[in-house]
């Protein structure tokens, strides 16, 4: 009764916090670079004295699913894909440097090129700013050039070059803020390798119809434990009543 009270209890507990992660994800289904969240669950005895009875449930939702999504063609001159295992360097809210998927990138105000998060863009010499200008494009290492206003087609000046690099995948940990950063060390310099695909986005690789199916089985799960928790109540409650009888 003991081990039945604690699996189910600490069960529930993590299934609850399964459902969150798959409703984060269910959330960002149509997020453009967006990368679904992981979690795995196992049975961890507590260790202190007396028998070995009781048994917790600890699950680690810090996985995160890096196949890459699929590639959506928008014609859009800022829209951009990044190419097998690279990542774009940009500016987090703190001001530390992140790197992220998401190549729906803008132009505020300022000048400023920023993703659709507003987190922004990071090249050679910084935060990227472009001057005001008729036509921006991106090539496929992420060199951004413009034709300044005023100036034919035929003249196009070099503005940055966007950072982008190939980190190792099982080194990136996701912050709150939705920007990946390496668990160790720290983000690599650019990579010559890495390229990206303009006019492109990457959609997130969250499948719905799993995500759903994953959704229904957690409730059911959720349903089975606290069934379970209730049994255990019930066979204290007769084992109590039993004891009096003796």
């Amino acid at each position: 009764m003991d081990r039945l009270l604690y699996v189910s209890m600490t069960g529930a507990n993590q299934v609850m916090k399964g459902q969150a992660v798959t409703a984060h994800n269910i959330a960002n289904v149509s997020t453009t670079g967006f990368k679904a969240s992981l979690q795995e669950a196992v049975g961890q005895e507590i260790q202190g004295r007396g028998l070995p009875t009781r048994v917790n449930v600890l699950s680690d939702h810090s996985r995160v699913d890096f196949a890459p999504g699929t590639l959506q063609a928008t014609g859009r001159d800022l829209d951009v894909a990044l190419r097998g295992d690279a990542w774009m360097v940009v500016q987090g809210p703190d001001g530390d440097e992140a790197l992220t998927r998401r190549g729906d990138l803008q132009v505020d105000a300022t000048g400023l090129i920023t993703t659709g998060a507003g987190h922004p863009v990071l090249g050679d010499g910084g935060p990227i700013a472009v001057p005001p200008n008729s036509k921006l494009t991106v090539g496929q290492d992420g060199t951004i050039s413009v034709v300044p206003l005023g100036q034919g087609a035929e003249v196009q000046a070099i503005v940055d070059r966007i950072r982008l690099v190939i980190p190792e995948s099982d080194n990136l940990d996701r912050g709150a803020d939705g920007l990946f950063r390496p668990r160790e060390g720290e983000i690599p310099p650019a990579d010559a390798a890495a390229s990206l695909i303009s006019g492109h986005l990457e959609t997130s690789n969250v499948n719905m119809a799993q995500a759903m199916v994953d959704m229904i089985e957690q409730s059911r799960q959720f349903e089975l434990h606290v069934k379970m928790m209730r049994t255990a109540d019930d066979n204290g409650a007769r084992a109590a009543e039993l004891m009096r009888m003796s």
